[in-house]
């Protein structure tokens, strides 16, 4: 009877604890928060932020009931436009993610930005006080911060070492004339005469010395750089600084200098119509140790990095470039997984795991000052270590500019890309027209370079 009751109460027990284990089992099902995520890091199948995320659900995640589920990887132009549709609910419009990455232009084209989570809600000033203040700045839009930096990017010289060395070695240029925006203008020049002459068959075959991928940001940071307003209002300030900026860039694009076609810079430095770019530090993802030309026949080459120019009279000013991650609000429990799944990425060795795979900065002080330099000395290709150490001497030297956050910014770059190069194209053609008959080359030249700047004031303004 005894052993009855015994059993019994066993099998009682095994029966309340079995039933125990799976209450516990589906409430960790039930409580487990996925959240969905549009990102631009890579492609859908070989992004380097992948891995970070299945780390983060196997270890952290799991532990704290959060699971990060990828559901597009695109580009930030696509996210915007997808995004807007979303919230319009547009027909055939995706369900809108938990977190996409953005610029803060989105934020500002949004119908309620108060949909998007403050970040400050979820991460104490003792916290933030950790991230670089520019980065936090600039993710920060009508006094919300929305735009959570974790991998950020800025401006970066790239020069074709090879071919430059060639042309140094019969001019006497020096690495460091690209140091200052006055030594790139009268490069640019010297370069292009110097190859003319290099084919005395062929006359005004002279290439292009130099490329900047962002026109609106040398314009905007060259006259910041010189303690000038760029903007005023919602447009642009017509100045003496500006006009600066301008002539400077003008004097060699008219004189055949300067590559002013349309399209990324990474491409007339990968087929050797220019030598010297400046382009995004990210764009070190679609640079190839070689060179090929037009006529198909290719060379190896070497690639190196240097800070972004300044003016010799200016501040050591950079545009700071890299989009960051909004979170749509929702519930706290949610929005909470989200702060800590940023939380967890930006934590300063695994940021700086992540940013040094795509070419981008890390975001927090520690992450520069401790991990990265410890990073670069491990990195084994020669390109990426010397774009870090670019970006260590960026960081070190120079002050990060901020953009203002303007409706009309979007448009006013879309614009000054387009205007800046057709009328200094058109006033570079006219140059070569003229040229021979001109009495004063020189005078010409600021007569074209300021044409060019009265037609592109009409068409932005």
């Amino acid at each position: 009877m005894g052993g009855r009751r015994t059993c019994a109460a066993v099998l009682g027990f095994l029966l309340l604890l079995s039933g125990f284990i799976v209450f516990q089992s589906c409430r960790r099902r039930k409580e487990t928060v996925t959240l969905s995520v549009w990102h631009v890091y890579g492609g859908q199948t070989d992004s380097p932020l992948s891995p970070l995320i299945e780390e983060f659900n196997a270890t952290e995640g799991k532990k704290r009931g959060i699971h990060i589920r990828v559901v597009a990887v695109s580009n930030t132009n696509t996210i915007h436009e997808e995004i807007l549709s979303a919230i319009r609910q547009e027909p055939g419009a995706p369900s809108a993610p938990d977190l996409f990455v953005s610029y803060p232009k989105t934020v500002l084209a949004l119908p309620d930005p108060s949909v998007l989570v403050d970040y400050r809600d979820y991460f104490s000033e003792e916290e933030l006080k950790r991230y670089i203040p520019e980065f936090i700045e600039e993710g920060t839009v009508d006094g919300r911060f929305v735009v959570f930096p974790v991998a950020k990017s800025t401006e970066i010289l790239f020069v074709n070492k090879t071919a430059f060395d060639a042309f140094s070695k019969e001019s006497g240029v020096t690495l460091e004339d690209l140091s200052s925006w006055e030594g790139i203008f009268r490069l640019s020049k010297l370069y292009h005469e110097w190859s003319d002459q290099r084919t005395p068959e062929k006359e005004g075959d002279g290439k292009c010395f130099f490329t900047h991928d962002y026109l609106f940001n040398y314009l905007q940071v060259g006259a910041e750089s010189l303690g000038a307003q760029f903007f005023e209002g919602d447009g642009i300030r017509f100045d003496e600084n500006f006009r600066r900026v301008w002539d400077a860039y003008a004097d060699a694009a008219i004189r055949g200098g300067i590559w002013l076609r349309e399209g990324y810079a990474t491409e007339p430095l990968r087929t050797g119509d220019v030598i010297v770019s400046v382009a995004s530090s990210a764009s070190v993802l679609y640079y190839k140790d070689e060179v090929t030309y037009e006529d198909n026949t290719s060379e190896p080459v070497e690639i190196i990095s240097r800070p972004c120019p300044v003016f010799s009279d200016g501040e050591k000013l950079v545009m700071q470039r890299g989009a960051g991650f909004c979170t749509f609000r929702s519930t706290k429990e949610r929005e909470k997984a989200a702060a800590h799944f940023l939380r967890w990425l930006t934590d300063p060795e695994r940021n700086v795991r992540f940013v040094t795979s795509v070419g981008y900065m890390p975001v927090t002080k520690e992450a520069f000052d401790k991990e990265l330099s410890a990073a670069v000395e491990k990195l084994s290709s020669p390109k990426y270590r010397s774009l870090y150490e670019a970006l260590l001497e960026t960081q070190r030297d120079y002050r990060f500019y901020t953009a203002p956050k303007l409706s009309s910014y979007l448009e006013l770059e879309m614009n000054t890309e387009k205007y800046m190069r057709s009328e200094l194209s058109r006033a570079e053609e006219q140059y070569r027209m003229k040229k021979e008959e001109a009495e004063d080359p020189e005078a010409l030249i600021g007569e074209l370079a300021e044409e060019a700047a009265d037609r592109f004031r009409k068409h932005v303004q």
